[in-house]
């Protein structure tokens, strides 16, 4: 009861359209009831019934055409009442899903790493999509119509009493089997939904994962593997669905036969009080109208029973997500983080993606502006949890990390974020134009900034030379675009936003070699007076910069410069000799033309220039 109480809170958020709801059906039934009223005293007027038999008798047509007059008014305004709340109930439910829709997608959006980490794409859709619309479906049909038919057949039951109490109490023989079978059904219905909304995610999931993975799929000639797994979860659903849709139709055919069933018994003992005079015709026929309208209320007692069960289950996969607290929160009191120098300190820090399996032991890092720090290790060592850990997209079980001194924990997630560029290895490109692409997350991005951001990641010309340029417009997950051009192109994006801390998580593992060279000449001044952190396997990236950090099971094995790790003859020198010394024969094989032969005091950066023939 306590999800259909929140839920109920949110509809009365739209408190007019509800109210409106409400006034419009009291006013609905108040004029039903008044037309089986009409038809009664016209049956009177026209029919005298005693004991010996019936007999005509003279009525005056004026009252005839007053009452037909009444009839059509009441139908005309009952219709128009009808629309009212139609109107009034299909747009609350719609507004209430909307409300509920946008909470969950943004609660997605400020959930971490952490909680996407265990969660299924596939079944988060189906809880967006499925779970949104049963809450939808019973705000009109709960909400709304189990009132009305509560109300309705207390009216009735009343009208019904008055008429004549001992054909009422025959009317109601058969209440007492309909309320344990509601009460029965509403506790199966609601198992049964909960089991068809989880197969619900656990196909769409399925469907997700083989939609994005169409790739492997056919590289490996899966495609009957894939069908048979998917036909086995979606026979599950359809099962599931078929028992609860079984049910719901038994549940209403047992209440279409209590009420034929109760109205066989009127019309038999009816006829017979008719008989002896005690009941009118007209008074029986307005008897079996009323008894008529009950069938609305015991019709839609299965289909409300059926939206209560739903809303129960969907509601509660919704709310374990409304309710889900992110291991990352920004505190009451953060401040803006205006735009840093970028000396980035890693002081003393641990942490675990679970509680008994460490990806980061004490794991202390000093980094300055101006400053290249590269990340070293084989798979698993911790290197992109470092990176991810510095825009809090993971929080550190121990220790802190600083920029210019203060805790990243003080800011809010939003400047911090800002301040900090990524450029993550697995690149995801949104269905857009490429200058949307590259504009994404910067509002006020001109064209130019965007040309110039481009240029910079090495780009800018095969843009220019597409027939609609910059407008072009990128596949699902860039699929129009190469692997080297799509990591370029998230380095455009990261570049635009001008950020004083860049983190290259293996940016340029999709490019060939010539295209890396181009791209770190040109990323020489971008990396001027910003705080870079590299995670890389490639000479250029590596060699030259001014610090080298090599992690072991996440811990810090070896750091220092390039020179002093191949001295120390430990980790460093075994990846040099196994990885990078390859490299640099091939970089030697196709290296640019570098006549000027720049020096420098230890700066990476210059250094890379030189190789790279950059004389800035």
């Amino acid at each position: 009861m306590q999800i259909l109480v929140r839920i109920t809170k949110i509809a009365w958020q739209f408190r007019t359209r509800l109210i409106l709801a409400y006034l419009t059906f009291l006013a609905a039934i108040g004029v039903s009831l008044l037309i089986p009223q009409l038809f009664g005293e016209a049956i009177d007027l026209l029919v005298a019934v005693d004991g010996d038999g019936v007999t005509g008798k003279t009525v005056d047509t004026g009252t005839l055409t007053y009452i037909a007059l009444a009839l059509l008014g009441a139908s005309l305004l009952r219709g128009f009442l009808d629309f009212a709340r139609t109107y009034a109930t299909d747009s609350l439910s719609q507004k209430v899903s909307y409300d509920i829709r946008n909470r969950f997608y943004d609660k997605l959006q400020h959930l971490s790493f952490a909680y996407h980490d265990k969660e299924h794409t596939g079944d988060l859709m189906s809880k967006a999509t499925a779970d949104v619309e049963a809450i939808r479906r019973f705000v009109n049909m709960g909400l709304v119509r189990a009132l009305e038919v509560v109300v309705r057949m207390l009216a009735l039951v009343a009208i019904l009493s008055f008429i004549n109490w001992e054909l009422t109490l025959i009317s109601l023989v058969f209440v007492p089997f309909i309320v344990i079978r509601t009460t029965m059904v509403m506790g199966r219905l609601r198992a049964m939904w909960l089991r068809v909304q989880q197969r619900m995610g656990e196909a769409v999931t399925i469907l997700q994962e083989n939609l994005v993975g169409i790739h492997v799929v056919k590289a490996f000639a899966s495609e009957e593997f894939e069908k048979k797994k998917f036909d086995k979860k979606a026979l599950e659903l359809r099962e599931e669905y078929f028992q609860s849709e079984r049910l719901q139709g038994t549940n209403s055919a047992w209440m279409t036969f209590f009420f034929t069933a109760s109205l066989g018994l009127i019309i038999w003992y009816g006829g017979w009080e008719v008989i002896r005079g005690d009941l009118t015709a007209g008074g029986l026929t307005k008897f079996i109208l009323y008894l008529n309208q009950l069938t609305f209320p015991i019709r839609m007692t299965s289909f409300i029973i059926n939206s209560f069960s739903r809303a129960i289950s969907s509601g509660g996969r919704i709310f374990d997500v409304l309710d889900a607290e992110s291991p990352v929160v920004e505190k009451p009191d953060a401040r803006v983080l205006e735009r840093p120098q970028g000396r980035v300190e890693f002081e003393d820090i641990s942490f675990a993606y679970e509680s008994r399996m460490p990806a980061l032991q004490h794991v202390s890092i000093s980094a300055k502006p101006d400053q290249i720090t590269a990340i070293l290790g084989a798979p698993g060592s911790g290197k992109s949890t470092i990176v991810n850990l510095l825009p809090r997209f993971y929080e550190v079980t121990s220790g802190r990390i600083t920029i210019d001194g203060q805790d990243i924990r003080d800011f809010t997630l939003e400047s911090l974020r800002h301040n900090v560029g990524i450029v993550q290895q697995d690149v995801f490109l949104f269905s857009a134009t490429i200058h949307d692409n590259i504009a994404y997350g910067v509002k006020d991005a001109t064209r130019e900034d965007v040309i110039r951001a481009a240029k910079v990641a090495q780009l800018h010309d095969h843009i220019d030379s597409l027939p609609d340029g910059y407008e072009t417009w990128v596949g699902e997950r860039g699929a129009t675009l190469s692997g080297g051009q799509r990591q370029r192109l998230s380095i455009a994006r990261s570049i635009l936003i001008d950020p004083p801390v860049l983190i290259l998580d293996d940016s340029t593992s999709s490019v060939d070699v010539e295209t890396e060279r181009m791209i770190h000449r040109a990323m020489v001044n971008v990396m001027k007076n910003r705080t870079t952190f590299v995670i890389a396997h490639r000479l250029s990236t590596v060699r030259e910069a001014d610090l080298i950090v090599v992690l072991k099971d996440g811990q810090i094995a070896e750091q220092g410069t390039h020179d002093e790790l191949l001295a120390v003859k430990g980790i460093y020198q075994d990846i040099y000799n196994l990885q990078l010394r390859p490299q640099e024969e091939l970089l030697l094989d196709v290296s640019l033309p570098a006549d000027n032969g720049v020096q420098a005091d230890g700066g990476g950066k210059a250094r890379l220039a030189a190789q790279t023939g950059d004389d800035d």
